[in-house]
């Protein structure tokens, strides 16, 4: 693209507006769907907690720690791969290697991000674990983005980001770590391992010839559909456990039981010599599943608390 039709240089994107929607556009700031709704359902079981009261700033704050977290990771990610998306021809149409955004502008927005999420956590005062605890997990999720270039476990160092988010979440709330929350990340390290993978064999070739690690790329298409196949038949072990330990009743267990079928249906979708469907399994059921467990949760804490 060059630089006299660069959206860069256009008028239209001039405005403050074209850029603030062209940096959601970046970070894909519609995903935050996957991981805020467990950040919220574990809240919400801390919450009915007898011993617990009630905070509007806590939600706040976890709203506001949940938005400029995942952006500050997504565009650190999109900086720091702008190289390899431009090469690989599903990808390079992205902000950066299409020369929509800057890579000083991306950059930028990281820093501010960053800021943000670090100064989000004061909301949480007096408590003290949620600031202690802000650059170690900032630094983590920015590390996702070298990830493929170390192991080809890579969809699990995500998985791993994303986990954070219920146990922080419980951690804002009560300033404490307990088994319920890291049973509800372990939920999310499965299901999201499980459906990167998927996502992940759009590039299984590209990949292989750019010596990038990813379990398409090293065990081909098929045999990353039956690890993540795996991984959702353990996510679904782990939402079972989930709703034993945390006390849930009848109204949770019938979501697991509609989730685990999302997760199956998931699977119906998608075979290794027909992956056109990838992207309604990856946004429109993982997000059934996200925004679904928060109502069937919320529901069951209503009636059964």
């Amino acid at each position: 693209m060059s630089a006299a039709t660069s959206p860069e240089t256009q008028t239209p994107s001039s405005g403050l507006g074209d850029r603030i929607r062209q940096l959601l556009e970046l970070v894909r700031f519609s995903h935050t769907v996957f991981a805020l709704p467990f950040a919220l359902l574990s809240a919400a079981i801390a919450w009915f907690r007898p011993d617990t009261v009630f905070l509007w700033q806590d939600l706040v704050g976890i709203l506001l720690c949940m938005v400029f977290a995942r952006s500050a990771a997504m565009a650190f990610n999109r900086l720091v791969d702008a190289r390899i998306d431009a090469g690989n021809p599903r990808t390079a149409e992205r902000h950066i290697p299409a020369g929509i955004l800057s890579a000083k502008s991306v950059a930028l927005f990281t820093i501010v991000c960053s800021a943000a999420f670090i100064g989000s956590t004061l909301i949480f005062l007096p408590k003290q674990l949620p600031i202690i605890l802000s650059v170690p997990v900032l630094l983590f999720l920015l590390s996702y983005s070298y990830a493929k270039r170390l192991t080809v476990w890579c969809h699990y160092w995500l998985s791993t980001a994303l986990m954070l988010s219920p146990i922080a979440a419980w951690i804002a709330v009560r300033d404490e770590f307990a088994i319920v929350p890291a049973l509800l990340g372990l939920v999310i390290f499965f299901w999201v391992g499980g459906f990167d993978i998927i996502y992940a064999c759009q590039d299984a070739d590209f990949d292989r010839d750019s010596k990038l690690f990813s379990v398409p790329s090293r065990w081909g298409i098929k045999g990353a559909l039956r690890i993540a196949l795996v991984s959702h038949i353990l996510t679904i072990a782990a939402l079972f456990g989930l709703w034993h330990f945390a006390g849930f009743g009848t109204i949770f267990l019938v979501g697991v039981v509609a989730v685990s079928a999302l997760l199956i249906y998931e699977h119906s979708l998608v075979s290794p010599d027909n992956l056109t469907r990838v992207n309604i399994a990856f946004f429109n059921v993982n997000t059934a599943v996200s925004f679904g467990l928060l109502a069937f949760g919320v529901a069951d804490l209503m009636i059964t608390t």
